[in-house]
């Protein structure tokens, strides 16, 4: 298994996760290999840092491990991703991202022509989605902000901005045009599937997403979910703040060139 390391010091190790692979593992994986097993193969001692997840399947608990894992991508997203090598570091992340401390910037694909936001003082140009996020009524796997989410629902606050709107027709033999949008996403909360929800919920679903999408067709030769996690910005132990950038996927770079240079 190969992942691309970004970031290494003695407290930090950050890494470039490629997409179609899983974290962790759930209670029903078996011999699929996940982040943690690359985690642990790197350094055996992080193994011990962190905390387990306990769930439930089949009526038993199962013990998850998430070797030094202080948040999560799902597992078709890929991008930079953030591990502690360390209790003390793990503590001193786990507490930046419940204040809300750490920054992440994503790219995405999303289907249809995303209206400009309009300019204010809370935002700038930046569109912003705040609509909480709650459990979907017809889905277990799913989620669902405003209407019909089941309770308790979580405050979910997106902002984001257009980086290029173009459509699908690269040449005089298409028929058919489909229009999208390349934007750039900046969670201000971390809930899960939050980008995701957020954007089917104004309308414009991140293109190719297995759950969200709906009846639309996956699209722009994307055969995952077209979200790549761009960059974060932390605190490290000595107080310094630290950016990590992830390099575009090549699935990225071809829609870029094909459909937008």
């Amino acid at each position: 298994m190969k992942v691309p390391i970004l970031f290494e010091d003695k407290n930090i190790l950050v890494l470039n996760k490629p997409a179609g692979l899983a974290v962790h593992a759930d209670a029903k994986s078996t011999d699929e290999e996940t982040i943690s097993d690359f985690i642990i193969a790197h350094d055996k001692s992080i193994a011990k840092v962190g905390e387990p997840m306990m769930i439930e399947y089949k009526g038993e608990k199962v013990k998850i491990i998430r070797p030094g894992i202080v948040h999560r991508l799902d597992k078709e997203t890929s991008g930079v991703l953030l591990v502690a090598k360390n209790q003390k570091t793990f503590e001193l992340l786990k507490e930046q991202f419940q204040n809300h401390t750490i920054k992440k910037v994503y790219r995405a694909f999303v289907y249809g022509p995303v209206t400009d936001p309009k300019a204010s003082l809370a935002t700038g140009k930046r569109g912003i989605i705040n609509v909480p996020i709650g459990r979907s009524p017809k889905d277990i796997r799913m989620w669902t902000a405003g209407r019909g989410a089941r309770p308790p629902l979580r405050e979910a606050v997106t902002e984001y901005i257009i980086l290029n709107k173009f459509s699908d027709i690269v040449n005089s033999k298409s028929t058919v045009e489909h229009q999208f949008t390349y934007i750039e996403a900046y969670p201000k909360t971390g809930r899960t599937h939050q980008i995701r929800v957020h954007m089917r919920y104004i309308n414009h679903p991140v293109v190719s997403d297995p759950l969200y999408r709906g009846s639309k067709d996956m699209a722009l030769g994307m055969k995952r979910l077209a979200l790549h996690a761009f960059s974060i910005t932390f605190r490290l132990p000595n107080g310094d703040t630290k950016t990590v950038e992830a390099p575009l996927p090549p699935d990225f770079k071809k829609v870029i060139k094909t459909y937008i240079q």
